[in-house]
């Protein structure tokens, strides 16, 4: 039994942000339905190197535990409404006014299925915003995110992961369990509206809320925090350490290790973060002389957050050695873990990613 067993999702999501919110509904029992055009299906099938056979790995991250259902929205439209009569939940991330189009809106449904929990997700939103292209590095760049983040000022980067289509399909599974959750009480469904913008501003926190509240408009401090110190990448003597201070006793034990003496331009965080320059090229003198793995284990005891910077092999071997099961086998894929833990209804892994229209016939059978 899982924590969403019995529960049917009528999804007519692609790429990632939307299919990733799915994904972890499916992780905890829902049955998915992927809706998916009968010829070219979800566009990142597509979208590779790299590959596992003739598999995108893309595809593949965000498909687990799904079942695929092609279907044309016009032509079997039919079908897809006997689908949405029995569905409890039904995603989409389509332009908006594209499903409403098709007779598929949340409009057209709700009387077809008043308990139907509809969730459309969109790049800006359903009103000026609405013909605007939801690209993820678009919303990095319009959403203010690159413009934090960079190695200097006027060197804006993405992040390295489409970043705000993520935290934008967390928000769409908590907006769907909170809809869910109040349909017990009212017996009715409702609609669920989250857009890429919005989910950005509110996950940007600290940075967003110092302009909402202070006017504070923030730059690009490269691996910098702009409110604590040090906190920053330092070159060791083999590869770049993290060291993340969060407080005074932290930054006195730190100043114990590298035997620095007292200096009451460091003598508090907010002294550390006017003084941050003189500060880092200070400890940069200290780490130098040693390994990023020789700082790690000479700090860590004494409760100063340090550690090295992983590539992704490394991070997994982290998460491995930790006991954390960073990935789980899958029907000979080893699919990386959902990170919810449950104590008596955990996350299964079911089915690998689905073929194309795989699940068709038997779909279309159960409708029928």
């Amino acid at each position: 039994m899982t924590a969403l067993s019995g529960l049917v999702v009528a999804d007519f999501s692609r790429v990632l942000a939307a299919p990733y919110a799915t994904m972890l509904l499916a992780d905890l029992g829902a049955d998915v339905v992927k809706v998916e055009h009968p010829v070219t299906g979800d566009e990142t099938r597509a979208w590779g190197p790299p590959h596992v056979g003739d598999e995108a790995t893309y595809f593949l991250a965000v498909n687990r535990n799904k079942r695929s259902l092609a279907a044309d929205l016009g032509r079997d439209r039919e079908r897809l409404l006997a689908l949405v009569r029995r569905a409890d939940v039904l995603v989409e991330n389509f332009r908006p006014g594209t499903m409403a189009r098709f007779g598929l809106s949340y409009a057209d449904v709700r009387e077809l299925n008043p308990r139907l929990v509809y969730c459309s997700v969109s790049g800006f939103g359903a009103g000026e915003g609405a013909a605007l292209p939801g690209y993820d590095l678009l919303l990095q760049a319009v959403g203010g995110l690159m413009s934090v983040t960079g190695p200097a000022p006027d060197q804006p980067v993405k992040t390295g992961v489409a970043l705000v289509d993520v935290l934008t399909g967390l928000h769409a599974a908590v907006g769907i369990l909170a809809a869910l959750r109040e349909r017990e009480t009212s017996g009715e469904g409702q609609l669920v509206e989250v857009n890429l913008l919005s989910c950005l501003l509110s996950s940007m926190v600290n940075q967003s809320a110092g302009y909402a509240m202070a006017g504070v408009v923030p730059g690009i401090l490269g691996n910098r925090h702009p409110s604590i110190a040090p906190y920053e990448v330092f070159d060791t003597a083999d590869r770049p350490m993290a060291l993340a201070v969060g407080n005074d006793r932290q930054f006195a034990n730190l100043c114990t290790a590298l035997d620095l003496a007292a200096d009451p331009r460091f003598a508090t965080n907010a002294d550390r973060v006017a003084h941050r320059d003189e500060l880092a090229a200070l400890l940069s003198e200290r780490f130098v002389t040693r390994t990023a793995a020789a700082w790690f284990e000479l700090l860590t005891p004494l409760g100063v957050p340090c550690g090295p910077v992983h590539d992704l092999a490394g991070a997994f071997e982290l998460a491995s050695g930790l006991g954390l099961r960073p990935t789980v086998p899958l029907a000979g894929l080893d699919v990386v873990a959902n990170p919810i833990g449950l104590s008596r209804t955990p996350p299964e892994y079911r089915r690998r990613p689905p073929a194309l229209g795989e699940h068709t016939a038997e779909i279309t059978e159960e409708l029928s």
